[in-house]
This record gives structure tokens, sequence and C-alpha cells, in this order.
């Protein structure tokens, strides 16, 4: 019987120290964290875990005169031999800081995969544009060598069909 009672105390404090929410723990000086499962089972409410986690967190900023400036949340939902949790990292700061102004949690992602790979090619244009555009260039001075008289007719179209005949 006194084996049987001792069990009973044993399994209660177990029971209860299992039911338990950890306190806002902090990670730096203006870093913290609160952490919370919601034991409700099929009829827990993840919302209503996350608002008070949130709630509570903006509650104890203010029983600083501070604000709270979220960093971080992660959320585990419900399944079979688990309890919906709700993890929220925040920041303290004062209310006319900058970073007040600005809040918003960014995503992070559970898993991050990256692939380094150098990647070569070979790329090989040629432009049609810059080519007609170097020979009208080309039998325009020629032209104009045969309008000062430095080329007479025949070494003008010489020229200009060594031109078009290389540009082929």
């Amino acid at each position: 019987m006194r084996t049987l009672s001792f069990l009973g105390v044993i399994c209660t404090a177990l029971l209860l120290s299992a039911c338990s929410n950890p306190e806002i723990v902090k990670l730096s000086p203006d870093t913290y964290m609160l952490s919370r499962q919601d034991r409700g089972g099929i009829f827990g409410n993840a919302s209503a875990l996350k608002a008070g986690v949130i709630r509570d967190a903006d509650a104890f900023a203010e029983s600083q005169g501070k604000v709270a400036i979220p960093i971080s949340s992660n959320e585990s939902p419900m399944w079979p031999g688990h309890f919906a949790s709700f993890d929220y990292q925040f920041r303290v700061v004062d209310k006319n800081d900058p970073e007040a102004r600005r809040t918003s949690l960014t995503p992070r992602p559970n898993i991050v995969v990256e692939k380094d790979e150098k990647v070569s090619a070979d790329i090989k244009t040629t432009d049609q544009s810059t080519k007609q555009a170097d020979l009208y260039t080309e039998i325009m001075k020629l032209d104009d060598l045969r309008k000062k008289g430095l080329l007479t007719d025949a070494q003008f179209e010489a020229q200009k069909q060594k031109l078009l005949d290389k540009s082929n």
C-alpha cells in the first residue's frame, strides 16, 4: 500500500513537470525566447497558443517599459504522440528605437540546401549589325578618299570589292 501511494506521488510529480511550460528565456542582453506546448491534443487551439505566447512576450517587454520586436518563430503542429508547440524569439528595445518601427517576422526555412557548381560555356556570337556597320564605315572612308582625289574610281571599286569579299 505504501509503495503504491509512493508511485502515485512520483507519477503525479512527473505528470505535473511534463505539463509545465518554460518561462521566458534570456538568450542575450536584449534577446529572449518563449516556448509553449498546447497539451490539449485534438481539442487544442494552435492559434490561441501563438496569440498567448506573443501576448506574454509583449507583456514582458511592457513590464520593462519597452517593446518586443519579433525575430523569428517556429511552430510544430500536433500529431499522434506529439503536442503542438510554438517557439518565439524576440528582442526587447526602447519604444523610440528605430527597430521598433520595423516589426516583421522573417520566414526561415527548416532546411537549407546549397549547391555550388562551376559552369563554363564557350559562347560565340556574330553580331551582323556590327559587321555591316564596320563594312559601311570602311566603304564610306574609301568613298571619301575617292572624292578627295586620293583614289581613282578603279582603285575605289577594287578596294570596295575586297571589303565585300572579306565580309562574306
